[in-house]
């Protein structure tokens, strides 16, 4: 069964960076398309970026593009998410998404049928 970790949350201060990283084990990403999605408080899960089994297509979402950028290590089993210019607005618990799926279909929550546990990021002075 496909298991999902992510790291590399933290408190950053506005303009920072952060790198999160989603790890998977028991099972080859390789077949997998692969979102982040975050949730702040009191607010709805959002998708953030994704991108397709091979690596060949992303998407992100108009907030964070140009300052995210999601790539995946096949050897490592691991897809990152480089995260620049950090905001306050920034701030949620960010969870890694896998689609056994070529193409990333949208950050439609339903077509992700594996998710981590979520790891904290706080953008703060």
């Amino acid at each position: 069964q496909l298991q999902l970790v992510e790291s590399g949350g933290g408190l950053v201060q506005p303009g920072g960076s952060l790198r999160l990283s989603c790890a998977a084990s028991g099972i080859t990403l390789d077949y997998y398309a692969i979102a982040w999605f975050r949730q702040a408080p009191g607010k709805e899960r959002e998708g953030v970026s994704c991108i397709s089994s091979t690596g060949a297509s992303t998407n992100y979402a108009d907030s964070v593009k140009g300052r995210f950028i999601i790539s995946r290590d096949h050897a490592k089993n691991t897809i990152y998410l480089q995260m620049n210019s950090l905001k306050p607005e920034d701030t949620a618990v960010y969870y890694c998404a896998a689609a056994y799926s070529y193409y990333c279909s949208g950050f439609v929550s339903e077509n992700f049928g594996s998710w981590g546990q979520g790891t904290q990021v706080t953008v703060s002075s």
